[in-house]
């Protein structure tokens, strides 16, 4: 009788079980069908060296009024390109050289509340960090070659907070991520070259969410690490792979208004957006030169209406994407 109780409420507490596993698969199924899909919008961009083409576009943000601005890598002019929302161009500015205004290889780009525009020149011996007006008027600029507070080996990935704050991701020697005010004092900074928490190898972009958490992506880890405002470690996540929140060489990170993450996934030729504790919500995009395709998508940006901007790198172009 004690057995047959037993068994009973064995098979009770198993369908109570299985019924629970279902219902959260349901709710989890619906929450993420809820989610929106991303739909090709348009495109502009080809491989040259006038304006509206690109040599190697690489990185990209997006200003309080809608604008585009666009740094590439490797064109002898026109080292940053502004465009409206539809791809129209509006100004450039930059050719190659060192000092105030020119650029090496400018790799990140940032806008300030203000629209002011931060461009982080991969190889530039003692303008690391640039700032300009939205129309490329030179303000200011710090940094030079070496291991210590406010120097550089590999400036690449650059964000700005809601107060001003300015974080650099430099990898190398260094690998870490250096914060500053406005006007370049050095604040702090945080990371040693390695696998653990805290560690980067190759720290290729950073973002900043509404409160202040600093994500940045830890392109040779294949992962992305969270941290508060002061380097203290919060999260990561990413593993190397194809599926879903697994990555093969990520580079490009960004944050919409509800603080939803998305990472260009350079080496699947796709885009992942997951929630601020790193959660996956969704993907798109495959390799080839088809409208929604990518070859190499670097930069990443969101617009205030939730259309997804990303540097299509190797085929030259910019794709935008619209929540459907």
């Amino acid at each position: 009788m004690t057995r047959g109780v037993s068994i009973r409420s064995a098979v009770t507490l198993l369908a109570i079980i299985l019924c629970f596993a279902i219902t959260n698969s349901v709710i989890t199924s619906s929450v993420y069908a809820q989610q929106p899909q991303y739909s090709f919008v348009k495109k502009w961009g080809s491989n040259g060296i006038g304006f509206g083409e690109f040599s190697q576009p690489i990185e990209i943000a997006i200003d309080s009024a809608g604008n585009v601005y666009v740094t590439d890598f490797t064109s002898v002019s026109n080292k940053v390109q502004k465009f409206t929302s539809n791809g129209t161009f509006i100004t450039s500015w930059g050719s190659l050289g060192f000092g105030n205004g020119y650029f090496s290889n400018p790799i990140g780009l940032a806008v300030d509340p203000s629209s002011n525009v931060y461009i982080a020149d991969f190889g530039s011996p003692d303008t690391a960090v640039q700032k300009f007006t939205s129309n490329g008027t030179f303000i200011t600029s710090w940094g030079s070659t070496g291991l210590g507070d406010g120097q550089f080996i590999n400036p690449a990935g650059v964000a700005v907070d809601s107060s001003g704050n300015v974080y650099v991701g430099d990898f190398g020697e260094n690998n870490r991520v250096q914060k500053f005010d406005s006007n370049g004092d050095f604040i702090t900074n945080w990371g040693t070259p390695g696998t653990g928490d805290g560690q980067f190898i190759t720290p290729a972009d950073i973002t900043v969410d509404s409160t202040g958490n600093v994500y940045v992506v830890d392109g040779g880890n294949n992962r992305v690490q969270k941290f508060d405002s002061n380097g203290n470690f919060i999260t990561k996540w990413g593993t190397p792979g194809t599926g879903d929140g697994q990555f093969a060489s990520p580079a490009g990170i960004t944050v919409d208004s509800s603080d939803n993450l998305y990472v260009t996934d350079s080496g699947n030729d796709s885009i992942q957006k997951f929630d601020s504790n790193g959660n996956f919500i969704t993907k798109w995009g495959s390799s080839g030169s088809n409208d929604g395709q990518f070859l190499d998508p670097l930069g990443i940006a969101v617009d205030s209406t939730g259309n997804v901007y990303v540097v299509d790198s190797g085929h030259s172009r910019i794709q935008v994407f619209t929540p459907s």
